[in-house]
């Protein structure tokens, strides 16, 4: 059995507390709704991997909420507040992007500000290829990891290039991300397949 199934077998339904921060785990997907999952991208005509997979969509979903992470600490408001920071700047629309992933081409929002001086960290301007934030995706799909955890895995990502404030920001926004997308609603029908399948499919 390879890793990744194995990931996603030890996979839980329990949603847990950080001890430090009292911060529940990143929701974890559960067999049955790993099933609907895969019940839900076969019924659209999509598969685990490619650029319209499951995995590719996980991917997008860490990149972008990384990225708004990172736009809000540099701004310093979020993107429902009014207003430019404190010294005029503001946000200015996204840019698209398509980056390389071990699963596919992922196409990827890249927000931007008026003043131009945001520099995104976790994919840099002129890069395509991605580095060790891949990892991240599948654990917390399969394994689920506390804010802990994902502070300590993103701190590694972006070394030195960003202050514990902004990596605590980013965290928070790729938990907010993953449970907006694993609450999204899915085919009722979908929970009936087989583990089995599932399985075989990854």
């Amino acid at each position: 059995m390879s890793t990744q199934v194995e990931a996603v077998a030890d996979a839980t339904a329990a949603e847990e507390l950080d001890p430090m921060t009292t911060t529940p785990v990143a929701p974890q997907l559960d067999k049955t709704m790993i099933a609907a999952l895969v019940r839900e991208a076969q019924a659209n005509g999509m598969g685990i991997n490619g650029e319209n997979g499951l995995l590719a969509q996980l991917t997008k979903l860490v990149l972008e909420s990384a990225l708004e992470g990172e736009i809000t600490a540099h701004l310093g408001n979020e993107t429902h507040e009014k207003g430019a920071s404190a010294d005029g700047n503001a946000r200015n629309g996204i840019r698209a992007k398509t980056v390389l992933t071990k699963g596919g081409p992922v196409q990827i929002e890249v927000p931007r500000d008026r003043a131009g001086t945001f520099e995104p960290a976790v994919v840099k301007k002129l890069q395509r290829r991605l580095g060790t934030i891949e990892d991240i995706v599948l654990s917390l799909s399969a394994r689920g990891m506390t804010h802990g955890d994902i502070s300590a895995h993103l701190a590694d990502v972006y070394g030195s290039e960003v202050s514990k404030t902004t990596i605590f920001t980013i965290t928070d926004k790729i938990l907010d991300g993953m449970a907006e997308w694993q609450n999204r609603p899915l085919d009722p029908g979908a929970c009936e397949e087989c583990w089995a399948t599932v399985l075989t499919l990854l």
